[in-house]
Order: C-alpha cells, then structure tokens, then sequence
C-alpha cells in the first residue's frame, strides 16, 4: 500500500508538500477520540459553540492572505482572488450559520395539550465524517464543517489530497480558538481507508462533495448501514438569455460564470442558450469579452485564469473541444487567441455551432469550455436546459421577473437564478437533483441532516 502522497503544484509543477497517510491504528484512535469526545461537547451550551467557532472564523480572516497563496499553489486559482475565499465566502456562511443555529436547533413546540408536555428536540448525530473536494477548500468544507460542530456533532475532515494543507488549517484555526480537543480532528487517507471508515459504525453521517462517480462510490459504502450520506456531485449548470435581457450585464457575468477559477467550479456555467434574435450580438461581444482574460502565472497580480489543476483534467476538456469540432462544432475563441502555456494551462474556449450530441453540452466539462446555441422561444430552452442528467442550478437572464418565476417552476435544478449565476447564498438551501447529488446544506435546513428529531410526550398532569 502506498504510504503517502505528494501535492504537485499546477503552478509550476514542483512538489508543493508530502504528506503521509495515517496508518488504520491512528484512524481508530481518532475515530474513538471522537466519540468520546461527543458526550461532553453536545452538553456544551450554544452560546459557548458559537463563541468558539466564532474565533476560529477570526483566525481564518486573520490569516487569509497567507492562507490564499496556499491555495494558489495547491490548485492554482490567481492569487487576487483566494484569500477573498476566506474572507468572503467563507466568512459569509460561516458566521450566517452560526448565528442561524439558535433558531434552527431550538425546540419545536407543537399545540397545546391540557395534561401533556408535547414538543420536538434537534439532537447532533454523533460523529461526522466530511470528505471535501479541492476546487473551492474552504467554501464547500465551510458548509458542513461549521454546522456540524455547531449542532453539537464532532467532525473528522478528510480533505481531497490536492488541498491537504487546508484541514491542517481547519485544526489549527479551531486550536487557537479553544475548541476542545478531539472536537474537530483531520485524517489524511487513501480512499481505500475512506471506505472503511464510512463501513465504521461509530460514523454517524457523511457529506461529501465531488463527482458523480465519487458519489456512487460514498453510496455504496454507506449502502450496507442504516446512515445519511449528503452528496454535492457534478453539474452542466446552463444559462438561458431572453430577447428581453440586458445583454451586456449578461455578457459580463456569464463570461465570469464560465471562466472562473478555470471553469472549475461545481455551479459554473457550462452552456448557454440564448434567444436567436440576440444570438449573434450575444456572442461577439462575449468572445470579444473572454478574449480580454489574460492566463498566466497564477502568482501575479494580474492574472485572471491560472492553470487546471492536473494535465489530465486538462487533457478531458481538449478532448470534449476536439469531439465537438469533429461534429460540426466552430471555435470563436481557443489557444490561439492566448500565449502559448504549457500543461495545465488551458486558454477558455467558446463554441458555436453545438449541439446535445456533443459531450460539451451533455457531459461535465470542469474546465474553460463552453458552448452556446440559438433557441427560439422559451419552450425550447426549458426543453434543452432539461436535457442533462445534471440538475445542481441553471440561470435566467431577463427583466421580466413573472417569465423568470413561471419558467423556473419548469426547470429541473436545485437553484434557480435570476441575472444571477455561480453564486452560493447561505441563506438558501444549497441541493440539486438528478445525478447532481441529494440532500442539502446551508440555510437553517442544514441544520435538519445535522441532527435527528426526538420527540418528548410527557404527561404531566
């Protein structure tokens, strides 16, 4: 068995930092560190939680420049914009949870009984085991992370390899703040090691974010215990412009949408429809628009688009373009468009001329790619936008909010945007359908998978 692994820096291809793997004796310790642990932490009172979480959401603001570089080097976004994960997102759901949690977990009173005490008690699962994806660390680790130790649960996070640093962050953030020991631990493991680890029955819930076959996988080995596993998998998030839209605020935020963090985000948009009498005006001024990013070194302050994360997710998205071209597929913007980089350096790419044939409008692409097509009213694009085993959001752009609401109602997606796209708010149920995953986080329903209802019926007269 491997003993460990190397974090390969996409921005330049040196070994950023190695790490062992823990061996199954230090998994259960941990594990029963964890659980005995539990007793003494559920009776923690709320207020004292969200007085600990608190200053470790403060170290986090505090460290975030440093702590965004790291991330640079990890998996290679532009240093302008990773400490602004802490600072801004992070920050942003971390504190709404904390402060909703004394809403979301107070009793539930039901009517009035005369001779019965009769309500509904939130009791925290136990402990909860949270696998995080490399894409965004903190902003989707930050969604169960925070709830669950709020809820009263203690959490073991297993970060994906390629981000590894960023539990070792977790640790000593909740450190620093005073959370006692054995509330919050990190392990890094093989998958093999995941897996047996979910078989454990002393795990009381999974979340994971990742792809869909990461998915299944998770559900497999949850399927034989009688546990939850909240599963965030991909997404072909589509994006569909009326003839009423303004055009060039449209242009602006779906080119952002597209493109940003190198395509590789779970919520990004990945195609787009756009109403043929603004087709070709649409998409000029959006490949005149892409055209304006500058790829390059990731460390400098000008940089928009850094590298992919590896070659090989590069080398899938150069892949879907070529299949696309093969069909009848037209480049408006490709690497020629770009200074030449080497691997895992991908220029963004736009194409016209697609279809639902091509994996670039039905397969998730995770990468600067994105093709756009005509539609002539909004029945087809309803019907398009459906078209996808993936459902995680999908966007609207229009001023017409009743269109926006009625045509919502008939897309199939877990967030529904309005002028808006790849946007996460915290006070919003964050889910999707279809093979976008199930359950949910954020909002005050993130509480409900955190925690188990318990119901008391006392007689008392």
């Amino acid at each position: 068995m491997q003993k460990g692994f190397q974090i390969i820096s996409p921005v330049d291809g040196s070994v950023y930092a190695e790490r062992s793997y823990a061996t199954d004796s230090e998994v259960d310790a941990a594990v029963a560190k964890s659980c005995y642990s539990f007793p003494s932490w559920r009776k923690t009172t709320l207020e004292k939680r969200a007085e600990i979480c608190r200053k470790a959401v403060q170290y986090f603001v505090d460290h975030a420049d440093d702590w965004g570089m790291e991330i640079t080097m990890q998996m290679g976004r532009p240093v302008r914009y990773t400490p602004n994960e802490i600072k801004g997102g992070f920050k942003d759901r971390a504190e709404f949870m904390i402060t909703s949690a004394f809403d979301a977990l107070k009793d539930k009173e039901v009517s009035q009984k005369e001779g019965f005490k009769r309500f509904i008690r939130k009791e925290p699962l136990g402990t909860v085991l949270v696998l995080a994806p490399w894409n965004y660390p903190y902003l989707t680790s930050v969604n169960v992370v925070i709830p669950a130790i709020m809820a009263g649960n203690t959490v073991i996070l297993k970060h994906a390899e390629q981000t590894a640093l960023c539990a070792e962050r977790y640790a000593e953030a909740f450190k620093a703040a005073g959370l006692p020991d054995g509330v919050f631990q990190f392990l890094h493991i093989s998958h093999a090691q995941v897996a047996d680890l979910i078989h454990d029955s002393r795990i009381a819930y999974v979340a994971f974010t990742g792809s869909v076959e990461g998915g299944r996988a998770i559900q497999e080995a949850a399927g034989d215990r009688f546990i939850t596993a909240g599963l965030e998998l991909g997404g072909k998030d589509p994006a569909y412009v009326r003839e009423d839209a303004d055009l060039a605020f449209a242009v602006e935020n779906l080119v952002d949408g597209a493109f940003f963090n190198s395509g590789q985000s779970c919520c990004g948009i990945e195609r787009i429809y756009v109403h043929q009498s603004k087709y070709d005006e649409f998409v000029k001024a959006f490949a005149e628009m892409t055209k304006t990013y500058k790829v390059a070194d990731p460390r400098k302050a000008d940089t928009t688009l850094g590298p992919m994360v590896r070659p090989s997710n590069m080398a899938k998205a150069q892949q879907q373009v070529k299949e696309a071209v093969a069909k009848g597929a037209k480049l408006l913007v490709s690497a020629i468009d770009f200074p030449e980089m080497s691997a895992p350096y991908l220029a963004p790419h736009v194409l016209v001329d697609v279809n639902h044939t091509m994996e670039i409008m039905s397969e998730e692409s995770f990468a600067p790619i994105v093709g756009i097509m005509p539609v002539k009213d909004d029945e087809e694009a309803i019907r398009l936008m459906n078209d996808s085993q993936y459902g995680l959001t999908a966007s609207i752009w229009t001023k017409d909010v009743d269109k926006a609401l009625s045509i919502g109602n008939e897309v199939e997606t877990g967030t529904w945007f309005m002028n808006r796209c790849d946007y996460l708010d915290p006070e919003l149920a964050w889910t999707g359908v279809k093979n976008s995953g199930k359950g949910y986080t954020l909002s005050s329903l993130g509480y409900d998978a955190l925690t188990r209802p318990k119901s008391f019926h006392l007689r008392v007269s």
